[in-house]
């Protein structure tokens, strides 16, 4: 079957070295840095990763200060991006370079690939990218550019399908710039070729090839089956106060947000009558109820809707940790409690100020 992709090298990398984005990690080779890079941006929008991506170099430049890292800390530095298993498999990546490869990362896709957390995409970007090794890097705006130039519509979510894209990504990578080719496929799909049906097709370079264009189909390709319904489920969490502090608890090691700290919650949602229920099983009394909120988070997989209250409480609590407001600051929250958190920082300031 005729290759396409085989005849893009040339304008894609024509329209890239003039509109390439300027991003804090391009133009580094450093294996470590192109890792935290792609790992991050993972999921996550470019403009919400720099500013985590800057603070981490910053705190963490180098493999073996990653290697070295408190876990608490760690996980601190990634609080607000989501999906926390990423950063430690970066970690437990780092251990593996220190520990077995001497502190040098390995430089071929099949060798990055035996790093905890590095999948297809990942290894490619960093073979291709820091040791200039011929392999592509293909990821979801990859995939959708592939499909509209080729005007494949099998299912971009069904294995063999994206085997069949990468294989024709893989012919298409020049030998002298693979790096640079793989990240001019990843701007084209960001900045071009969106989603959702609305490519610029007037600012493409590929324009002249693309098979999608031509045909009048920018708008149904890629094919991606319909997501399963999202579970839904209700929380009532509670922001407990005493003598200015906070109490939180830490999750379960496994599992949604797995390791993080927390503040204490409930299934269901509890009416203002029915809220004081789960206080007796915490050995708290309640002394004074203050204020009520509500909050969501969407997950992959799940959507929380969430009723708070926040009290005074008295007792120790089983299996709470208190926190004070600059305590809070140190440990990692994550962001699907973040108005919650934001409530418990107000309170505590103003305990402070009285």
């Amino acid at each position: 079957m005729n290759n396409r992709l085989e005849a893009i090298a040339g304008p894609l990398l024509d329209w890239y070295d003039v509109n390439k984005r300027t991003l804090p990690w391009r133009g580094d080779r450093d294996p470590y840095r192109i890792l935290v890079s792609e790992v991050m941006l993972q999921q996550t929008r470019v403009a919400a990763v720099i500013p985590y991506y800057l603070r981490w170099m910053e705190a963490l430049p180098t493999v073996e200060a990653l290697a070295a890292a408190d876990g608490e800390r760690l996980m601190k530095l990634w609080q607000g991006l989501g999906y926390y298993s990423r950063a430690r498999n970066l970690q437990r990546a780092a251990k593996v370079v220190m520990e077995t490869c001497g502190g040098r990362f390995p430089e071929t896709r099949e060798a990055l690939l035996r790093l905890p957390g590095v999948g297809d995409y990942t290894a490619g970007a960093v073979a291709s990218i820091a040791f200039g090794q011929r392999v592509p890097a293909v990821d979801g705006n990859v995939l959708r550019v592939a499909a509209r130039i080729t005007g494949d519509d099998g299912d971009i979510l069904e294995t063999q399908v994206r085997r069949r894209f990468r294989e024709q990504v893989a012919e298409a990578v020049p030998a002298d710039r693979p790096g640079e080719f793989n990240q001019a496929l990843m701007d084209l799909g960001a900045t071009v070729c969106l989603p959702n049906g609305s490519p610029d097709c007037g600012g493409c370079p590929l324009a002249a090839l693309c098979e999608a264009r031509r045909l009048g189909r920018q708008e149904n390709l890629p094919v991606r089956r319909r997501k399963a319904a999202r579970r839904q489920e209700e929380l009532t969490v509670y922001l407990l106060l005493r003598e200015g502090r906070v109490a939180l608890r830490r999750r379960a090691e496994d599992g949604l947000l797995a390791g993080l700290w927390e503040f204490p919650h409930v299934q269901g949602r509890l009416d203002d009558g029915a809220a004081a229920g789960p206080l007796d099983a915490w050995g708290l009394r309640a002394l004074e109820w203050q204020k009520r909120l509500t909050a969501r988070h969407i997950f992959t997989h799940v959507e929380w809707h969430m009723t708070g209250y926040l009290l005074r409480a008295a007792g120790e609590g089983t299996g709470l940790t208190w926190a004070d407001r600059a305590e809070l600051e140190t440990l990692a929250v994550p962001s699907a409690f973040g108005k919650f958190l934001e409530a418990a920082r107000q309170a505590l300031d103003g305990e402070a100020g009285t």
